[in-house]
């Protein structure tokens, strides 16, 4: 299926690692252009590099910590003419409720809404002058179906779903889409986070915490990165046109609701 990605531009924040990288790599391989953000340029440099021995595109980076208004300048003084952005950022502290402070919460909501709000700025005018326009904001299963000990992402990325299917209701008539996946328990240096610190508090091993999340599983094991980046290039393309407002998990059937 060719999903005529060779003529657009796409933005992955989060791109040197883990989700973010899996969906440059997949973008990247239906000949999407690719501008790369990572607060680490030596990650990037390192991606850019995997990414261009297998498709030949050489990606623009991006070294900017996109939680603060200097990285989102950095980006709007570099990027031009997206058409795509897959909006990511890293998971914020797990812990129960008690366990954050006022600090904790203000850098939780920079890392996870604002940045998703600002790069939305950055690119949504561009699109609508072309009438044509793909947002995709990587939330969590904790949007459909609250995970234990994450009040802070579940906090903020259901306002990010909230922030993407208001903006999908708005410019649906500029061609323009706004989806979020949903990742579920996927093999990132998030889950091996997680699985550490319930581990910690339990006292249980970071295997056994694995298996308990495992078992939850109705398919069986955990997911992989390239999964939900199979997912991303689709809504990326023509051929998802008509799929907009959508929270779209992808969790092996983790997620109970019927909706």
């Amino acid at each position: 299926m060719d999903l005529k990605l060779k003529t657009k531009k796409a933005l992955v924040t989060g791109a040197s690692f883990g989700l973010g990288k899996a969906a440059a790599l997949v973008l990247a391989q239906e000949g999407c252009s690719l501008y790369l953000n990572s607060r680490s340029l030596a990650n990037l440099t390192k991606t850019a590099k995997e990414i261009k021995e297998k498709t030949g595109i050489t990606p623009h980076l991006i070294d900017a910590d996109i939680s603060t208004q200097d990285g989102i300048d950095r980006v709007a003084s570099i990027i031009s003419g997206v058409d795509i952005l897959v909006s990511n950022a890293g998971g914020p502290p797990s812990g129960k409720f008690m366990s954050h402070n006022d600090e904790t919460w203000d850098d939780a909501e920079s890392l996870v809404l604002s940045s998703a709000r600002k790069l939305t700025s950055l690119v949504l005018n561009n699109m609508i002058e072309q009438n044509y326009g793909r947002f995709i904001y990587i939330t969590s299963i904790g949007v459909l179906q609250p995970v234990d000990d994450l009040i802070l992402s579940n906090t903020y990325r259901a306002a990010v779903t909230g922030m993407c299917k208001t903006i999908s209701n708005t410019y649906a008539k500029h061609g323009i889409t706004a989806n979020c996946v949903c990742p579920g328990f996927t093999a990132t240096e998030r889950l091996t986070n997680l699985a550490k610190s319930r581990a910690e508090e339990s006292g249980k091993t970071e295997e056994e915490i694995i298996e308990l999340f495992t078992s939850q599983i109705p398919a069986g094991r955990i997911g992989n990165p390239e999964e939900l980046a199979s997912l991303i290039t689709f809504l990326a393309s023509e051929k998802a046109s008509y799929i907009t407002g959508s929270s779209i998990p992808v969790d092996g059937g983790y997620v109970k609701s019927l909706l």
